[in-house]
């Protein structure tokens, strides 16, 4: 069973560089997420599972934490270190860290 972790840990994993992905759709991701935030559709998710790193956690988001934690589902029984962030980034925005609307300026692009 994936793991779910409250905003102060995912804002303190965040911080620290930690991969987030998130599995909502690019219309949602556009419209405003995580900075950083790398997306992976959860529909499309099984097939990018050997392109995320397996020796590090992955934190897996979506708008309120329902289909994060399917995505974190899919890529713990893969054998990835995934981590559902509960309240999603809804709760990311309500705890008033900031968004990112567009593609994520880390050059990612919407799947």
């Amino acid at each position: 069973m994936a793991h779910e972790v409250e905003m102060p840990e995912f804002v303190r994993a965040h911080e620290a560089g930690h991969l987030t992905v998130d599995v909502r759709e690019p219309e949602e991701y556009t419209a405003g997420h995580v900075p950083g935030a790398r997306l992976i559709p959860l529909g499309t998710l099984p097939q990018h599972t050997a392109s995320l790193p397996k020796d590090q956690p992955i934190y897996v988001i979506c708008a309120s934490g329902h289909r994060s934690l399917a995505g974190a589902e899919v890529l713990t029984r893969a054998g990835l270190d995934a981590h559902s962030v509960a309240g999603g980034t809804l709760g990311w925005m309500r705890a008033g860290n900031p968004v990112v609307t567009g593609d994520s300026p880390t050059g990612d692009s919407p799947a």
